[in-house]
């Protein structure tokens, strides 16, 4: 199997690089890329981490998936990049220095038209999901969420029109169920269907792949951003190598593995993404609840306080669901939110991606 400079001849595994564009300075921009390729045919599993340069549990896991061992363990390939945007690893942050937007928000939607020319990160991310759509069965894309976050699966939804049928996408939705089960993490489901979009969540590595594609991919958000986090590190392994065992590939779990399953949902009930609720007034936040706390409709979540301490107003739950992460920050304006929060959610997991429709 070669995938850039990585090649690997049945049981051994390869490491390389894959040169997506050249920097002005005259040198390539480099993807660092493992490849393991098993002695046996199976499916190809891609993982992807670091698409954010500041996430580094998600890079972490990326690597540590990928042991001398595996060749020897699967039938089939498994596929790592683990530094999907190495502009924004050499500064530490979130974006790369090729534009101040989301470079997981620049992955091909067929459905979507633009006279604009691509930019160069448009033209990484397209090459890059060129490679992975060649060959993969499945993938993972392994991210961080904020400060002191809780851990979690993201299941997008799937999305049927132009692409594909109402029938082809619950066949689809059903795939990438069985893989996300297959972590043990904590499951939430994408913001419903006009918000993904609205989002542009198709276009992010995972939404691309599975709704341009059809190839059932996801997201894991493992704890807290800029540093390594044990607990999360070894979650994040463990789900990898849960998603092989689920498509067969694994023969034999190996040694230094935990086992899927070390990070329990606050609630048994069905959860979505939701980004809120938001403060109507400006001042300082003082949270009243913290990652992984489960929350009621109305409850009082946060206080909005001035500079010199005086009690303005409070902020209230909109739904019932479960604290994953904290606003970042103390500074509040008006209509900021104050939580990112796993709450209930009823609606389907196949929608129209023409909400007319």
């Amino acid at each position: 199997m070669d995938i850039g400079t990585a090649s690997a001849a049945p049981g051994e595994l390869a490491r390389g690089h894959l040169e997506l564009t050249d920097l002005p300075t005259g040198t390539p921009e480099k993807l660092p890329v493992i490849v393991a390729n098993g002695e046996e045919d199976g499916p190809t599993l891609w993982i992807t981490g670091g698409v954010h340069g500041d996430e580094a549990t998600g890079v972490a896991v990326t690597q540590d998936t990928m042991r001398e061992d595996l060749p020897g363990r699967i039938a089939g390939a498994v596929v790592a990049v683990p530094i999907v945007n190495p502009a924004g690893l050499r500064r530490n942050a979130r974006h790369s220095y090729y534009g101040d937007d989301d470079p997981n928000r620049k992955f091909p939607d067929p459905e979507s038209e633009s006279s604009r020319p691509a930019e160069v990160q448009e033209r990484i991310d397209e090459r890059l999901y060129d490679e992975i759509v060649d060959g993969a069965d499945a993938l993972i894309d392994n991210h961080t969420a904020g400060v002191n976050s809780f851990p979690f699966v993201i299941r997008d939804r799937v999305l049927y029109g132009e692409r594909r049928t109402e029938d082809e996408a619950e066949a689809l939705a059903a795939e990438l169920e069985a893989l996300v089960e297959a972590t043990g993490l904590p499951l939430l489901t994408e913001y419903p269907a006009e918000e993904y979009v609205e989002q542009s969540l198709q276009r992010s590595t995972a939404g691309a792949v599975c709704n341009a594609a059809g190839i059932p991919a996801f997201t894991t958000e493992l704890g807290g951003h800029s540093v390594v986090t044990e607990a999360t590190r070894e979650a994040g392994v463990a789900a990898a190598y849960g998603v092989m065992d689920e498509l067969g590939m694994l023969e034999g779990w190996p040694d230094g593995v935990a086992e899927p399953g070390s990070f329990d949902a606050p609630v048994e009930f069905p959860v979505r993404r939701f980004r809120g609720p938001r403060t109507e007034t400006a001042g300082l936040v003082r949270h009243r609840v913290e990652a992984g706390d489960v929350v009621e409709a109305g409850e009082v979540v946060a206080d909005i306080v001035s500079a010199t301490g005086e009690p303005l107003d409070t902020v209230e739950s909109e739904h019932d669901g479960y604290v994953i992460g904290r606003k970042e920050g103390l500074a509040a304006y008006e209509g900021d939110s104050v939580l990112s929060m796993a709450a209930r959610d009823d609606g389907p997991l196949v929608a129209p991606r023409d909400a007319d429709e």
